[in-house]
């Protein structure tokens, strides 16, 4: 049964979110420091910019993790309010 509620319930993949992070702010160093030898400095700036949005979304990723249980709801807690008038 759908509420409606759901986006404000939806549980986060972190651990993945963390890994793809990770992958991100591998492949954008790598990629600074290829346009950067190759001498491509508009490209070697596009990848540090990348770069650094990769690191701050794997740093808020890092902290909603630290931050534990209470960050996300548990599995008691219901994904939608129950149903009004009882049970049918």
């Amino acid at each position: 049964m759908r509420t409606g509620s759901e986006p404000t319930t939806a549980r986060s993949a972190l651990r993945m979110r963390f890994w793809l992070s990770l992958w991100g702010v591998a492949w954008t160093v790598f990629g600074t420091a290829a346009f950067a030898l190759a001498d491509r400095i508009g490209w070697a700036a596009a990848c540090a910019a990348l770069w650094l949005v990769a690191t701050v979304d794997l740093a808020v990723v890092l902290r909603h993790i630290r931050q534990g249980p209470h960050y996300q709801p548990g599995p008691d807690v219901p994904p939608y309010r129950p149903p009004e008038g009882g049970d049918r």
